[in-house]
């Protein structure tokens, strides 16, 4: 049996037949290719191909991306070949999985692996975690095991046994359930100092390489309201995409601060593109927008452009110095079909009718965004980027205010104390007597505690740290950051 870890990256339609070939040689002349599936998700899939692979040894493997793959092209991890005995018919196939929900909290996913072959022996279903359940292959010729309750993000690896003669295992890959970010979106990435941005709930890894990591302090812009840490990238590595409500009309503005240390693209003129919309939730590779970067001795300048596009002439006149904080101002006019950018303008009193800095009309009009992505490309093209503060939403007063403290101010009174926490009781009041819904998350976007209380203390059990409280009063909410000592 030959399992192994396989990454379509690029653009082409998967055709494990025609694009990507796995063959098998007992001598390393002549090879005899080998038949599998590949589901159609995107990312990493797990391949299992299960009694064809010839019994010698000399066994030699070879992996080809084909000429009809066009430019797609593809990775390949993980590999594993395990001796299955001719008399074991049962042959697992490649796990699905799916998200039982997907909060801002901790949730669990449940992994389906068909199965053909069985019916025939006294099977035993083990797995390193989750509930076993689905259809019995010891009663069952062809079905589905069901492993449900995994924890996000958690491998688990799956085992079928009759004898010492027919033992399987299978590995499922964990996933995360990331929720969509409603409109209108702050970010102000605070989370812990060196953490991964993708572990939190708010974001998602797109492409594989370096992480997108937290660094600190966050960046600020006059009159622009900032807090917590910032998110710092550069070089070859991995996307991060944070998914918000998909929109189709009016207008989605955004806004974000970068600062750029290009120690390291040395060569006048490299261009890249560092960040963009996506029309889709869940995949990396539907640029909409894109804003590039382009190097000019210690200054550089910034463009837009159309997801299509590798390139752009739309560059910003003026240069910008390294190491200076920059406010980038953008929006998407669905009706006009024009993407804009503002770049520095003066926050106070900033309504969207100034004149741009920059003015883009896509060849082809969008029909939805729905993602926000941080890209990196390569270490001599991308400088080490400190990005901070972005908020997304369909008014100019969405990108340009503290939406967080906004709603903290809709619990007419909202009082928390004492902050910082020395014990464990936390107290929270307001002008109302309804019941207060209060939940607790880590700086990894993990919830701690959930309670209600009315105008009276809480009984939290908490390590030392940063947390933020979310508090749901009847229509209204709130967020607050809590310390505790």
């Amino acid at each position: 049996m030959l399992s192994f870890g396989q990454l379509q990256s690029g653009s082409g339609t998967i055709d494990t037949a025609a694009s990507f070939t796995v063959e098998t040689s007992t001598d390393g002349t002549q090879y005899s290719p080998l038949t599998y599936t590949r589901s159609s998700a995107s990312g990493w899939n797990l391949i299992t191909i299960t009694n064809a692979i010839p019994s010698t040894s000399n066994l030699r493997l070879r992996f080809t991306r084909t000429a009809a793959s066009g430019n797609t092209q593809y990775r390949v991890d993980d590999v594993k070949v395990a001796n299955v005995s001719a008399n074991c018919t049962l042959a697992l196939q490649t796990p699905t999985t799916a998200c039982d929900a997907s909060t801002y909290g901790t949730d669990t996913y449940t992994a389906t692996i068909p199965f053909t072959g069985a019916g025939n022996a006294a099977y035993v279903v083990s797995a390193t975690a989750g509930t076993v359940g689905g259809d019995n292959p010891a009663t069952t010729a062809a079905g589905n095991i069901v492993i449900s309750g995994i924890t996000e993000n958690t491998n688990i690896s799956v085992t079928v046994a009759s004898s010492a003669d027919c033992t399987q295992t299978i590995a499922v890959t964990g996933v995360y359930c990331k929720p969509v970010n409603t409109l209108p979106y702050s970010e102000s990435f605070d989370y812990a100092e060196a953490s991964i941005l993708t572990n939190s709930e708010k974001w998602w890894t797109g492409n594989s390489g370096d992480d997108v990591i937290i660094t600190s302090p966050g960046l600020t812009y006059a009159n622009l309201p900032s807090a917590g840490n910032a998110a710092l990238f550069g070089g070859a590595g991995k996307e991060a995409v944070t998914p918000f409500t998909s929109t189709t009309s009016g207008t989605v503005y955004s806004s974000f601060l970068i600062n750029l240390d290009q120690t390291n693209v040395t060569t006048d003129g490299t261009a890249t593109y560092f960040a963009g919309y996506l029309s889709s939730n869940t995949d990396v590779a539907s640029y909409t927008t894109k804003f590039f970067y382009k190097k000019s001795g210690d200054q550089f300048v910034i463009g837009i452009g159309s997801g299509t596009d590798a390139t752009t002439t739309a560059y910003t006149t003026t240069l910008y110095n390294a190491g200076s904080t920059v406010l980038v101002i953008a929006s998407y006019d669905f009706t006009n079909n024009v993407i804009n950018a503002w770049i520095n303008p003066t926050v106070s009193g900033f309504n969207g009718t100034a004149t741009p800095t920059l003015t883009f009309t896509p060849a082809t009009a969008f029909t939805t965004l729905g993602g926000f992505v941080l890209r990196q490309d390569d270490t001599a093209k991308t400088p080490n980027i400190t990005f901070d503060e972005l908020r997304i939403g369909t008014a100019v007063a969405d990108v340009i205010t503290d939406t967080s403290s906004v709603a903290q101010n809709e619990i007419d009174g909202l009082r928390m104390f004492p902050n910082p926490m020395n014990g464990n009781v936390l107290n929270i009041t307001s002008n109302s007597n309804n019941v207060k819904a209060v939940a607790i998350y880590d700086v990894l976007g993990k919830q701690v505690f959930a309670g209600n209380t009315v105008n009276s203390a809480v009984n939290v059990n908490l390590t030392a740290g940063v947390y933020i409280v979310k508090i749901t009063e009847g229509a209204q909410s709130a967020t607050r950051k809590l310390v505790v000592k």
